[in-house]
Formats: structure tokens, C-alpha cells, sequence
């Protein structure tokens, strides 16, 4: 059974997006996404897919939940729930959640682990936002801070957690 892990990086209030696009631009939290999920898969939304500025993540398996016909997507697999996705992923040691909120929603019943990107700051405009985390379930593993600087405009902190069992 591979690992479901959720990957997020959420202001203050849990927002993640306005108008489809990202709040703000933290290189640091890119490189630290492409790092965990290069040579996985990773499962999204539609609307996520959409987003992504050059179509399919390279070097993932790229699996988009919808219900539109596959052959409307390039270089991904086409699923209409989470279960069929992981039936995809079935050799896979880890798989990502990378969006969006309805997705994360689904898969945070469901996931081992969290990797969260906490950007200390609150976005007034944001119009979706990541699910409310009940603390309880997850143990941190990992906690990394990080001022803001020439590169990133906010202070951030990299948290890993791992479910409670």
C-alpha cells in the first residue's frame, strides 16, 4: 500500500488560492514541493491541472479527477474518484495530493502523511482554502522555519506530519 501524503502551502486562515492561481510566489516552497514529489504520483483536481502554467508536472505520474473525457487532457492519467486514482498507484511507494480544496478535502480522511508549508500571513482576497486540520491526528515530524528575504516576501515554515495511529 503506498503512503498518501497531502501537500499544501496555506496562509494564517487556511487560504491556498484566488481565481485558481497561487497567493504568492516562494521559491524555496517550490523547490521543496518539486523535491518531495518528483518520481511519484501526484492526484489533482481539474481546476488544479488547469493551473499549472506548462500543463503535466515532468517526472510524476500526473492523475486528474474529473468527469470531463480523457482525451480533453495531455500527458495524464483521467480518473473520476480518489479510489480509482490510487488503483493507478498501486506500485507506487508514495502518492501526492497536490489539489485542490475539494481534493484535499476527500483525501484528508484518508492520508498518512502531511507535508504543510505555513505562510505567515493573512490574504484577505484568498477564495479557497485548504480544509480545517484537527491536530489531534497528526504527529510533527519535521519543522523548519524561515524568514522572509529578497527571494520570499513572507516568513514561512516547512512542517511534516505523519497520521496517528
Amino acid at each position: 500500500m503506498s503512503t498518501i501524503s497531502v501537500i499544501a502551502a496555506v496562509d494564517k486562515h487556511n487560504g491556498i488560492g484566488k481565481k485558481q492561481q497561487l497567493l504568492w510566489n516562494l521559491p524555496f516552497d517550490m523547490k521543496r514541493f518539486k523535491n518531495a514529489t518528483t518520481g511519484h504520483a501526484v492526484v489533482m483536481g481539474r481546476r488544479t491541472f488547469e493551473s499549472l502554467p506548462k500543463g503535466a508536472l515532468p517526472n510524476r505520474k500526473n492523475i486528474v479527477l474529473t468527469t470531463m473525457p480523457p482525451e480533453s487532457f495531455i500527458d495524464v492519467f483521467v480518473c473520476n474518484s480518489l479510489p480509482d486514482a490510487f488503483d493507478l498507484c498501486e506500485h507506487e511507494d508514495e502518492v501526492f495530493i497536490i489539489g485542490g480544496a475539494m481534493v484535499y478535502k476527500a483525501a484528508m480522511k484518508i492520508a498518512d502523511k502531511l507535508y504543510l508549508t505555513r505562510v505567515h500571513y493573512i490574504f484577505e482576497d484568498a477564495d479557497i482554502f485548504f480544509p480545517k486540520i484537527n491536530f489531534d491526528e497528526w504527529e510533527e515530524v519535521e519543522h523548519e522555519d524561515h524568514p522572509a528575504d529578497d527571494l520570499h516576501a513572507y516568513a514561512y515554515t516547512f512542517h511534516t506530519y505523519i497520521r496517528k495511529r
